[in-house]
């Protein structure tokens, strides 16, 4: 017996289950409208929310960027691999962000991988939503800290747990309640985490409640805004500047791969903050930078949303059109506030099935099932952008809805 038959069982299992991934070819740019296996579809399933993937001028800048500096980045950050363009990219995002500082990283996933385990450790507690991005998961993992995971997007269950673990631990803290532990020297770090807005309902946390909580507990608060930038706040700005929150949240994440349409991500903050982190973050010390190439297309994207909000406002008034059209047609689209559009099926099966007769009619949205969801919640995740016109979503309701009845899903 091979060493390695463990994996075609596994994946059998998973295949018989109807959880094994299809993957399917791009070809050519993003867009409203691309070919996929060689079929042209109206694009539901791109996180690129305001259509800067192929915008005109971030590829000028990028194309510009490599005759200029060359493909690769041939190090890392700390030795020879930051160049101006990353300094003027975290600036400018920096004034963007409305924060003291940033820092980027690879992606927004190596972003979370870095600062979590710099700032919380064995011995310490991290609160996390229960439904945040994998990426924290394994942020927290990686920081050896005990992890707590409150209710979704429920500021009571948080504050609860905080107080249940203060409670818990004044038999070895002096003092009682939370004067007493974080007055103690021994107190252990409290860390707060939530998504910005979530990658799979497209709501919103309710960051105003869950940083009054920080305040009163003496915690750090951390959001991850991968979803909220381009989406919430002016000009997309994302959740902090949505709830003017400036100043209060301690930590922000986030991704230059969605609604900036690029690649990578960063850190904001203060600028004590990010020193620390090209100090101590991991996949800031020992992975390669980013490449000109695409630190130049950041600087770019960054420049259209700061000069204007009119794609930002055409993404909102899509998703508007988009979402009251599909629950008029009986679709249920979970508590969504966001372009993310979850249209909710149940059984991993029937969600692979409807995703794939979407396909024949010519439409590309992606089913997710577990474990990106919880079993039994499998769904299709419509993605509106800025760049669909009214008719690309009037017909897209429309084929939903036949496909939908077709399947008995309304």
């Amino acid at each position: 017996m091979n060493k390695l038959d463990f994996i075609s069982e596994e994946l059998e299992k998973q295949k018989e289950a109807g959880l094994l991934i299809h993957f399917r070819t791009v070809e050519g740019p993003q867009g409203a409208w691309i070919v996929v296996d060689g079929k042209k579809v109206l694009n539901l399933s791109s996180n690129n929310y305001l259509g800067l993937a192929n915008h005109p001028q971030i590829k000028l800048a990028a194309q510009k960027a490599i005759e200029a500096y060359g493909a690769g980045p041939a190090a890392v950050r700390t030795i020879a691999g930051t160049t101006s363009l990353h300094k003027e990219l975290e600036r400018k995002l920096a004034a963007f962000k409305g924060v003291e500082s940033t820092i980027t990283f690879q992606s927004g996933f190596c972003a979370n991988l870095a600062v979590i385990p710099a700032i919380v450790g064995e011995g310490d507690i991290v609160f996390s939503d229960e439904l945040n991005h994998a990426s924290i998961i394994d942020g927290c993992r990686l920081s050896r800290a005990k992890v707590v995971r409150y209710e979704h997007a429920n500021p009571g269950d948080l504050e609860g747990k905080i107080f249940g673990e203060i409670n818990a631990s004044t038999a070895t803290l002096q003092g009682t309640g939370a004067e007493g532990y974080y007055g103690s020297r021994s107190a252990r770090r409290l860390l707060i985490i939530t998504d910005g807005v979530f990658s799979m309902e497209g709501d919103i946390a309710p960051l105003p409640k869950i940083v009054e909580i920080a305040e009163k507990y003496g915690a750090i608060t951390m959001v991850d805004d991968a979803h909220g930038e381009g989406v919430l706040g002016r000009s997309g700005r994302g959740i902090v500047d949505f709830y003017n929150l400036h100043g209060r949240v301690d930590v922000e994440t986030g991704t230059l791969s969605k609604a900036f349409g690029v690649v990578g991500g960063y850190i904001a903050g203060s600028k004590r903050l990010t020193d620390y982190l090209a100090q101590r973050g991991r996949p800031f010390l020992f992975s390669s930078a980013v490449t000109a190439a695409d630190v130049a297309a950041c600087i770019a994207a960054v420049d259209v949303l700061a000069a204007s909000d009119a794609l930002v406002n055409q993404l909102r008034a899509n998703t508007t059109f988009f979402q009251e059209n599909m629950r008029k047609s009986g679709f249920n689209l979970g508590q969504t506030k966001t372009p993310i559009t979850p249209i909710m099926i149940g059984e991993a099966r029937t969600a692979k099935d409807f995703s794939q007769r979407l396909f024949e009619e010519g439409i590309f949205a992606q089913a997710i099932g577990f474990p990106t969801v919880p079993p039994g919640k499998a769904r299709i995740r419509a993605m509106v952008s800025a760049v669909h016109s009214r008719d690309d979503l009037a017909r897209a309701v429309e084929l939903f809805t036949r496909v939908g009845k077709s399947l008995g899903i309304v």
